[in-house]
């Protein structure tokens, strides 16, 4: 470890930076460029980047209208230096950083509180799943909770993150340094996108570079553009103590504005109900989450139709598998990390999961030509739904929506279907029969009697629905207290 740890520092100060957004030194700017800060900085770049996500599209952005009185939602107070200067000082007194205020944390301040008011309430909301998983790591390592806030810094929280210069991930490392910190990436991976193995990674480094100067704020500082670039800062500055502001001059412009930033947004966390701004409400947190061992490789898109939970919600939980396929290892297992009420269906029905892609597997590539020749494309029409065409062909509505890639029931007039109708090969190499669910129609509903040794993913499976969708139509249903003789809806009269 020494010898790795004297090697990355020989590197650090050849190259002068470890940052994706260091740039040449302007000793000439000492004064903040408060449109700079707002419009064009990374920090800006990376909450923009954050709104524009898919995967904060599906973490929906609703506001806790318990706790928000909604008229003041779009009011933005005003305060003056003094209170600032004063949660400020509160804040420093509970932490090791030198949490101070002056121009250039009030511009930061004002980014995020007044400019990009909606990601700020973005970032809240996401906290509640992200804060715990990075403490807990920041506890392993015994280093401040405050550190949390560098990734609100570096990426907006967003584990997709990926900066102009190609740093990647909620810690923002380039190929090199996440190879030098043990992070693997391959076609099917990158943990630089992991949260967890990733904040593994980013401690180590903060922890090396603390060692070096044993001051927060220049170790920040070199996090962001390297050992070397702060090392000539305090050269030429003159500076004897390594105090960070003496240095601000001599620094790349990104790094001038990057402890600032880490200052406000220390503020800003900590404080933004002062400011109307609050949480969206997540639709899942760190809590509600738990993980699971895969020991052999798959698809995402197939365990998410094998679980019934949509596919973008299991690639949102787990950000580093890429291309739909979670990897073999020959020494180890993947790790998934799914809703708590889907991991138990997984450990539940883990060997029926396994052998079902195995010999999916098996028979790939005899499907292939018989695919083509039976398929039939089928144009929707009026009056149509899914359970009606699936009647008529003989088939499930659940392998009308896999084949079409359909994540609801939902279709329109004219949209083409294919479909493989019963007695094609592919029909007839299906492996295991589907257990016979009998029903009853009553009013608009179709209800299903529990059976002794019954789960939600039996039912689920056997009607060609999600498990999710069963739980939408019984909103009070608890999966694991099915007893026998129970009535729940598996369905609308309707199909």
């Amino acid at each position: 470890m020494d010898r790795m740890i004297r090697w990355i520092a020989a590197s650090c100060l050849l190259l002068g930076t470890f940052s994706a957004w260091a740039t040449p030194n302007d000793t000439t700017q000492k004064t903040i460029d408060t449109t700079w800060v707002w419009n064009d900085s990374p920090q800006a770049y990376m909450l923009d980047s954050l709104a524009r996500s898919p995967y904060f599209t599906w973490y929906e952005e609703l506001l806790d209208s318990n706790r928000i009185d909604s008229s003041l939602i779009d009011s933005i107070p005003s305060f003056d230096d003094e209170y600032y200067e004063t949660i400020l000082d509160s804040l420093d007194a509970q932490t090791p950083f030198n949490l101070v205020y002056n121009d250039r944390v009030k511009a930061f301040i004002k980014l995020y509180a007044v400019k990009r008011r909606s990601q700020t309430s973005n970032l809240l909301g996401l906290q509640a799943y992200y804060f715990p998983m990075i403490e807990e790591v920041l506890d392993q390592y015994e280093m401040p909770y405050e550190l949390k806030y560098l990734a609100v810094i570096e990426s907006a929280l967003n584990p997709k993150a990926r900066s102009k210069a190609g740093a990647v991930g909620m810690w923002q490392f380039m190929y090199t340094t996440g190879k030098m910190y043990n992070l693997h990436m391959n076609s099917y991976m990158d943990e630089r996108m992991d949260p967890i193995k990733s904040t593994h990674a980013a401690c180590r480094y903060l922890s090396y570079l603390y060692k070096i100067y044993d001051k927060w704020d220049l170790a920040l500082a070199a996090y962001n553009c390297g050992p070397g670039n702060v090392n000539r800062a305090m050269r030429r500055s003159g500076s004897r103590d390594g105090n960070y502001w003496d240095l601000y001059p001599y620094l790349p412009r990104e790094t001038r504005g990057y402890v600032p930033a880490f200052i406000a947004v220390n503020y800003v966390m900590n404080n933004a109900e002062a400011h109307n701004i609050y949480p969206t409400q997540p639709r899942i947190t760190f809590f509600e989450t738990d993980t699971i061992h895969l020991k052999q490789p798959m698809k995402l898109s197939y365990l998410a139709n094998e679980l019934g939970i949509p596919q973008d919600e299991l690639q949102y939980l787990n950000p580093s598998y890429r291309n739909d396929f979670i990897p073999a290892y020959s020494n180890k297992t993947s790790i998934l990390r799914l809703p708590q009420e889907y991991a138990g269906v997984f450990v539940q029905h883990e060997n029926k999961i396994y052998a079902d892609v195995n010999d999916t597997k098996e028979n790939e590539g005899k499907k292939l030509k018989s695919f083509q020749e039976d398929r039939i494309v089928y144009r929707v029409r009026s009056g149509d739904y899914l359970g009606k065409i699936a009647n008529r062909y003989h088939v499930s509505v659940s392998s009308l929506k896999r084949w079409n890639g359909l994540r609801s029931n939902n279709i329109r007039v004219g949209q083409r279907l294919i479909i493989y109708p019963k007695g094609s090969t592919y029909t007839a190499q299906k492996s295991t029969p589907k257990k016979e669910v009998k029903t009853e129609v009553k009013g608009n509903y179709e209800y299903y009697q529990i059976q002794n040794g019954d789960t939600l993913w039996d039912i689920a499976k056997a009607k060609g629905v999600s498990v999710s969708e069963l739980q939408r139509l019984n909103r009070n249903l608890n999966s694991r207290n099915l007893k026998p003789g129970m009535k729940i809806i598996v369905g609308t009269s309707a199909g």
